[in-house]
């Protein structure tokens, strides 16, 4: 008789082997972005938790990772908001409805929204930091009364390159939720903040003795962001990161993401500040 564990794990897809979706509704978000639903070919997607990452495989051009956006609690199909700034992500952004796409995953480690539940919750993304925090804002949204003050920072390069706008119009309709948003660079119809975005967090308004703060965006708007929440108050063991790297395997094996002793494929993306702090401060990790 086989063991039920051992059953139960032959039954389990091989996490090299891609299983085939197809390209559902698009959406084009900016010039070189584009947000896809993507569907198995055959019953539900796997359950995901926000933070999360997929393989995403083009046939015959190649394969990378890519945050999840959607809404974790949709079984019918993952979502995906990707940039063109490479040979596979621009034939993604190029798929058409119905397009076949190879799929990995879910992957990592995500968003800590159980343990945030009861104390305020600062999100600050930059750019296309918003998406792999949008499924998260998903989740808090949906469970609202679990959280206190939710915040949410939002910096853009300029407000045409600005993620997911109608969302955050939608958003601001939450009188329970504070949002700001920045650019870096402003035009003369643009009459909100100007200035990058850890430069919101010293004026937000949240308990800093109660507070989980996830953050996500360049390195570099990170490596500030994280600065200015440990300076109002929020200890670097409450403040989250979500780490990119050259993801190849997504399971620890390939070495190519590791950061320091750890590796950002299965000990991340989504890792807690205090754990990181000091490598993070070296630029050459």
């Amino acid at each position: 008789m086989v063991p039920e564990s051992v059953s139960a794990a032959a039954s389990l897809p091989d996490p090299f082997v891609p299983q085939i979706y197809r390209v559902g509704r698009l959406r084009r978000e900016l010039h070189d972005t584009v947000t896809l639903e993507l569907a198995p070919s055959a019953g539900r997607r796997p359950a995901f938790r926000p933070g999360q990452f997929n393989m995403l495989y083009v046939f015959g051009v190649g394969e990378i990772a890519v945050s999840l956006s959607g809404d974790s609690t949709d079984e019918t199909h993952f979502v995906h908001t990707v940039r063109d700034v490479g040979a596979v992500s621009k034939a993604i952004t190029e798929l058409g409805t119905g397009a076949t796409i190879g799929l990995r995953g879910p992957f990592g480690v995500g968003w800590p929204v159980e343990a945030a539940e009861g104390s305020d919750v600062v999100l600050v993304a930059g750019g296309l930091g918003l998406a792999p925090l949008r499924p998260a804002i998903y989740h808090i949204l949906a469970n609202r009364v679990r959280y206190g003050r939710v915040v949410i920072l939002f910096g853009s390069r300029n407000p045409h390159d600005m993620l997911y706008r109608h969302e955050l119009e939608e958003w601001r309709q939450h009188l329970d939720i504070s949002i700001e948003v920045t650019v870096d660079h402003a035009e003369a119809d643009w009459h909100g903040n100007v200035g990058v975005v850890p430069a919101l967090i010293p004026r937000a308004t949240f308990d800093r003795h109660n507070t989980i703060a996830l953050v996500c965006g360049p390195e570099v708007m990170m490596r500030y962001s994280a600065s200015a929440l440990a300076e109002a108050g929020v200890p670097p063991e409450r403040i989250y990161l979500s780490m990119e790297r050259n993801m190849k395997c997504a399971i620890g094996l390939c070495g190519h993401c590791q950061f320091g002793p750890t590796f950002i494929c299965k000990d991340g993306p989504v890792m807690q500040f205090a754990r990181i702090a000091k490598i993070f401060a070296i630029r050459e990790v």
